[in-house]
């Protein structure tokens, strides 16, 4: 792999990223799908009951069941370290942030959540670049709460 070929391999996963933000954030299902392996490993189970999950449609179903209802989130990713171990395979770490607002139809009105730490990848090419496994490691998460669910 050429430098040319190692620079626009990085940009693709750098776009993989942005539009795994933008699909979770916009609860975009069908397109969150498309950026996972179909063997994926997802671990988020520091943040999330039972977020140890195998499959693309399993780590689907786990983004949408947390931010089931009148939840709103937006997720950042910045740093990105991106290595690229062949034509076919990288892995990367993402500093990330993100916070989470319940609505006032949620079982949580008024409550939020600002967390920050890192997410841990790797990536696999075959049509295109998706993620391979990813876990999510919290470095601080603070928490707001709202008012009653009366």
């Amino acid at each position: 792999m050429n430098d040319l070929e190692r620079l626009l391999a990085i940009e693709e996963i750098k776009q993989l990223k942005a539009r795994y933000f933008r699909f979770v954030d916009t609860k975009d299902w069908e397109a969150y799908r498309s950026v996972f392996a179909d063997d994926v490993v997802v671990d988020v189970s520091a943040s999330v009951p039972n977020g140890l999950v195998t499959g693309g449609d399993a780590a689907v179903e786990l983004a949408r069941r947390s931010l089931a209802g009148d939840v709103t989130s937006v997720h950042h990713g910045h740093c990105p370290e991106i290595e690229i171990v062949s034509l076919t395979q990288a892995r990367g770490i993402w500093a990330m942030e993100d916070r989470l607002s319940w609505g006032t139809a949620s079982a949580f009105p008024g409550q939020t959540m600002h967390g920050m730490g890192h997410y841990t990848e790797t990536y696999e090419k075959t049509d295109r670049w998706r993620i391979k496994t990813m876990k999510l490691t919290r470095l601080r998460c603070d928490f707001q709460p709202g008012g009653s669910a009366d």
